[in-house]
C-alpha cells in the first residue's frame, strides 16, 4: 500500500475477540438511510449526487483535479468492468444516495483515502441516480446507505454499513494487504518457511497475527500490528494469516488450537513459546516485549 501514516495515526485498538463462527460485522452508530421505492424517488433522481459532488468538487479544487481517483459508475456493466480491471487489487465501493446526509459526510474521507492508498481502487454508486443503479444495488443486496463493499478478484470479501471515517480507514488498511512490514502467509508451507528463516543464531521473534476476513476486532488491531512491524523491525518479524482464506489456513488454525480471533502466536526457534488472544494495543505490546526478553510490569 502507498503511504499510510495518516491512516495509522488515529486508529485505536479494541479488547474484543471473535469466535471462529464470526459473521460479517455491521457498522457503528451512524444513522442509516433506506432506499425509497423508485416511484417515490423520481423527483430525487439527478445525474450526480449534490451531497457527494459538493464534497468532491471542494477536494478537486484543492488539488487541481489531478488526485481525484474515486470513479463513479452508472450501471452494472461499468461496475463489473471495474472489478475485472482491478484483478487482485482491493476495490472499495461506496453505495450512496443523494438524500443521505451520512453519504455526504463520508465521501470526503473516500477522496482522502483514494489519494493515500495508491494500490486500492475506489468506486462510487449512487443508488437513486437511475433505474440502472437501483437494479445494481438490488443485485448486490444493498438496502441501506452509506454501504461499503470490499472486493478482490471480483469476490466480495467484506462489507459494512453506517461506519465513520476511522472505521473506513481501518478497513482499507486491513483488506489492502500490501504492507511491506507484515509478511502475508497463505499456507502452512509459508509459515514453516518463515519459521526456518528466523531460527537459530541471529533469528528474530516471530509474531503471527491469526484472524478472519470478517472479524471486527482483527480489523481494529491491525493498524497497531503495522506500526509495530516498522518500529520493531530489528528484533521482530510480524506476519498475518486469515484462517478463512482457504482450507489449508483453516487446518493450520485447528492444529494450532486457535478457537478465538485475533490470536497472536509468538514463535522462536521453530517453537510456539506463547500466545495472546485479544486486540488490546497495550496488552499486545506488553506480550511482545515479554517474549523479546524485556521485563514488563503490569
Amino acid at each position: 500500500m502507498a503511504s499510510t501514516p495518516q491512516l495509522l495515526g488515529h486508529l485505536a485498538g479494541s479488547t474484543a475477540t471473535a469466535s471462529l463462527s464470526v459473521t460479517p460485522v455491521s457498522g457503528g452508530g451512524s444513522s442509516k438511510v433506506r432506499f425509497l421505492p423508485a416511484t417515490a424517488q423520481r423527483r430525487r433522481v439527478v445525474a450526480r449526487p449534490r451531497a457527494a459532488v459538493s464534497g468532491a468538487e471542494k477536494e478537486k479544487a484543492k488539488s487541481g483535479d489531478k488526485d481525484e481517483r474515486v470513479v463513479q459508475v452508472h450501471s452494472a456493466e461499468e461496475f463489473d468492468g471495474a472489478l475485472q480491471k482491478a484483478k487482485n487489487r482491493l476495490v472499495v465501493v461506496e453505495f450512496a444516495a443523494s438524500h443521505s446526509v451520512n453519504s455526504k459526510r463520508i465521501y470526503p474521507c473516500m477522496v482522502d483515502l483514494s489519494r493515500t492508498c495508491g494500490d486500492v481502487d475506489f468506486l462510487l454508486v449512487m443508488g437513486d441516480e437511475s433505474d440502472a443503479t437501483r437494479e445494481l444495488c438490488k443485485r448486490e443486496g444493498i438496502t441501506q446507505v452509506p454501504h461499503f463493499s470490499f472486493y478482490k478478484g471480483t469476490e466480495k470479501v467484506h462489507e459494512e454499513e453506517g461506519i465513520g471515517p476511522d472505521q473506513l480507514a481501518g478497513d482499507v488498511l486491513y483488506y489492502g494487504d500490501n504492507h511491506a512490514g507484515v509478511v502475508q502467509l497463505h499456507s502452512r508451507a509459508d509459515v514453516e518457511a518463515l519459521m526456518a528463516e528466523n531460527s537459530g543464531e541471529g533469528g528474530k521473534l516471530l509474531v503471527l497475527d491469526v484472524g478472519l476476513k470478517h472479524c471486527g476486532p482483527c480489523v481494529k488491531v491491525y493498524p497497531t500490528v503495522v506500526k509495530l512491524s516498522r518500529s520493531m523491525a530489528d528484533t521482530t518479524v510480524f506476519a498475518r494469516m486469515n484462517g478463512d482464506e482457504n482450507d489449508a489456513c483453516m487446518d493450520f488454525l485447528k492444529d494450532m488450537e486457535v478457537v478465538e480471533v485475533p490470536t497472536f502466536l509468538f514463535i522462536r526457534d521453530n517453537k510456539i513459546v506463547g500466545r495472546y488472544v485479544g486486540s488490546g494495543k497495550g496488552e499486545l505490546i506488553g506480550e511482545i516485549l515479554r517474549y523479546q526478553g524485556v521485563r514488563v510490569t503490569y
